[in-house]
């Protein structure tokens, strides 16, 4: 059997696993990101991390294949840098090179969402020609799977005006609920953020479930907003199968319903099979397991 060390270094923690050739995670850990240092003290603890694993699994290093890092940001996959990262202040960092050093070991960089896109597509696939992931948090991102291969034309959004982030990401749900309850004091998300203690992605969608019509307005424009990026995302890429990934993904069916409605309506391909649009399953282990098998693609 053979295994791979797949690392997803976020903003906040650096978590890590031990991944066998299936996608099974073995062992893992996380630490803190603590994004404000010097890069060189992150990666140090990024080494650590995997060390720890080690011992953790009572596993030498020599039956790791090779290691994976799924790292925010613009990623030279072909020459192991980071060419830049805003989460984490990163600019021609020479990663892959440092880690070498460090672990004595084959590295591999990639982008963090074709990481969580390789990694889902590695669960539930199903041997799809094409497959993209939709991840949307902070900002939206994304990541395709093409014949078992990540994509790696597959950029970001710049969140410039009218970029899709500006109007789909989580960031731009909450902007979009808190000026709703400015315009209307007696709407019952008012009541729901003060349980939360904070407005969040949560309290519109919260509050439309339980009828309140601010709420509904909300989530209704929200949902337009995400199924109109994800209609492009189609029309261009035509894919088998389609995941929508993210905290606001938990919100299941209530979520896709009216994102599928919309697609049937707007995409352009109107007489062949349809793109299956599905919630994605992996959650934070995503960005691991990708990480650690885009070591071997």
């Amino acid at each position: 059997m053979k295994y791979y060390i797949g690392i997803d270094l976020g903003g906040t923690n650096i978590a890590a696993g031990i991944v066998d050739k299936t996608g099974k995670i073995i062992a893992k850990d996380s630490v803190p990101t603590l994004n404000t240092r010097p890069i060189e003290a992150i990666m140090l603890d990024m080494t650590k991390l995997c060390k720890t694993l080690l011992d953790k699994s009572q596993m030498d290093i020599n039956k790791i294949e090779a290691v994976g890092i799924g790292c925010p940001g613009t990623v030279d996959n072909k020459n192991g840098i980071i060419s830049y990262s805003n989460n984490i202040p990163m600019k021609n960092v020479p990663m892959r090179k440092f880690m070498e050093k460090q672990l004595n070991i084959s590295v591999n960089l990639e982008n963090d969402a074709n990481a969580a896109a390789l990694g889902e597509y590695t669960a539930n696939g199903h041997n799809a020609s094409s497959y993209i992931l939709i991840t949307l948090g902070t900002g939206i991102g994304g990541g395709a799977v093409i014949n078992s291969k990540i994509y790696r034309g597959f950029n970001g959004t710049c969140g410039k005006h009218g970029c899709w982030e500006t109007y789909g990401s989580v960031t731009a749900l909450i902007n979009q609920t808190k000026l709703k309850m400015t315009d209307n004091p007696d709407s019952l998300m008012h009541k729901i953020s003060g349980k939360f203690g904070e407005v969040n992605g949560r309290v519109a969608f919260e509050a439309a479930k339980a009828g309140d019509k601010a709420g509904l307005e909300v989530v209704e424009k929200y949902t337009e907003y995400v199924a109109d990026g994800i209609t492009s995302v189609i029309n261009i890429f035509e894919p088998e199968i389609l995941v929508i990934g993210g905290g606001i993904s938990k919100e299941g069916e209530y979520l896709l319903n009216p994102i599928r409605k919309f697609v049937e309506i707007n995409e352009f391909n109107k007489y062949r099979p349809k793109t299956k649009i599905e919630i994605a399953s992996l959650n934070n282990d995503a960005g691991i397991i990708g990480a650690a098998l885009s070591a071997n693609r």
